[in-house]
């Protein structure tokens, strides 16, 4: 799989500047604005199932672009929701810029203009290419922690033991130049073995703080299910508000800062589930299945190169700013109401289940926090794919990571053997984007 800046171009690795990009996807509005030329007169928008929605149309944005296939070449197009995935197609680089503001007999619709990744996201879609190397079959897993790092959430991986839970995080931490900090949970561990403790210092007569390995930007929490709710409890300020209150006194985490967790799916002696609280301040939860046997016999291969030749650390790590300018574009990526909507009906048919094929099956619904937790995503998935806009394929392929885990299912839905993501299978066959 490629991200960013691979996305785009196999050759250079570069993005098309602004206007090199041949049909650019854009949303406008069925009702409620403007239009002149044949989208006025009917067309498509008039054979739209749902007028009321936002639909694409493409625009040939070309300098070189005949006069005549303006909104009426366009708008004669088929539109429909498979349509939303077309990729772009991108031409050689010094190609002319989008002339804006010209819009003689089209629709009032906003230009959507190109990411530049070579300041800003660039660096992260090298940085998952080389996580990547070193996993093989988990480039789902490789694409979330670079989402979560996007979108400036925490992840929870869940999975069978010897699925490179561990060793996902050591790689991202390798190519991080940020401090990074393992805290193995043990049942008698204690919360302020994370988060700090005061000592007495005989020469001066003073307690000095001294801090837990939660002020690192990158923090591992391996076997998270093994830490008594006592010490689960103090991620949940650290988490929530990137800070953590000791001693009375209240201190700032690093910026950036993003806690991994990882859990043993099938072991469940001497663990302690996590509350809800607690899963509900991870953004993405994963769950590992084990792998095949092409991906496994893969795997060998991988083991026994590396045992005669130890991989080299990576000559570049991404530093914090790096984090920054990419969090900065991850912003600028726009979410059309219509997508919105989507977003938000999906969190709310967790709470309005009578009459739907989740009637009956949910206990506690989604909260808030994960329909704010989707759109980051959304916005984070689509500028990996070097886009400044969101797709329902963004919110299709995310919403069982970002919501399974702030849902429980009902006692019904156990004894018929269904779990959050079946529920969440359901709830994206019943509610549509358009």
């Amino acid at each position: 799989m490629k991200w960013g800046t691979s996305a785009w171009s196999e050759q250079n690795g570069t993005l098309p500047r602004n206007g090199c990009a041949q049909e650019v996807p854009v949303f406008v509005q069925a009702a409620g604005v403007r239009r002149s030329g044949s989208a006025r007169r009917g067309g498509q928008a008039s054979a739209w199932p749902h007028p009321q929605r936002a639909f694409p149309i493409c625009h040939d944005r070309r300098p070189n672009a005949p006069r005549n296939q303006g909104t009426r070449a366009a708008s004669s197009q088929s539109v429909t929701p498979d349509r939303l995935d077309r990729p772009r197609k991108s031409c050689q680089a010094g190609g002319g810029s989008a002339r804006r503001g010209r819009r003689s007999g089209r629709s009032e619709v906003e230009d959507i203009q190109t990411i530049e990744p070579a300041d800003a996201l660039g660096p992260v879609a090298a940085l998952a290419d080389q996580v990547a190397t070193g996993l093989i079959g988990h480039e789902h897993l490789v694409e979330r922690l670079a989402i979560a790092l996007l979108a400036g959430g925490h992840v929870l991986i869940e999975g069978p033991p010897g699925l490179a839970k561990t060793r996902a995080v050591k790689r991202l931490a390798a190519g991080l130049a940020g401090s990074f900090a393992r805290i193995q949970c043990t049942p008698d561990l204690m919360p302020s073995d994370m988060t700090g403790t005061q000592v007495f210092r005989p020469d001066s007569g003073r307690f000095d703080f001294l801090p837990g390995p939660l002020f690192h930007e990158l923090v591992l929490v391996d076997e998270i299910n093994r830490a008594p709710p006592k010490v689960q409890s103090a991620l949940l300020e650290a988490m929530a508000e990137a800070q953590v209150t000791a001693g009375g006194v209240t201190r700032k985490l690093p910026d950036p800062f993003m806690v991994v967790a990882t859990q043993n799916s099938i072991e469940h002696e001497g663990t302690f589930p996590l509350p809800e609280a607690q899963l509900d301040r991870f953004l993405l939860h994963l769950n590992l299945s084990l792998p095949g046997a092409e991906v496994e016999r893969a795997i060998l291969d991988l083991v026994e190169q590396e045992d005669r030749a130890p991989p080299v650390p990576p000559a570049h790590r991404l530093g914090a700013g790096a984090i920054h300018a990419a969090r900065a574009a991850v912003a600028r990526v726009t979410l059309a109401p219509a997508l919105k909507d989507f977003i938000v009906r999906l969190v709310v048919a967790t709470r309005e289940a009578q009459g739907t094929p989740l009637e009956g099956l949910v206990e506690h619904p989604v909260s808030p926090r994960g329909t704010l937790a989707l759109a980051a995503s959304v916005r984070a998935r689509a500028a990996l794919r070097g886009r400044d806009y969101g797709l329902p394929e963004d919110v299709e392929a995310l919403a069982a990571d970002a919501l399974s885990h702030r849902m429980i299912p009902s006692w019904r839905a156990t004894s018929e053997g269904l779990g959050a993501r079946d529920l969440v299978a359901r709830l994206l066959d019943h509610v549509r984007p358009w």
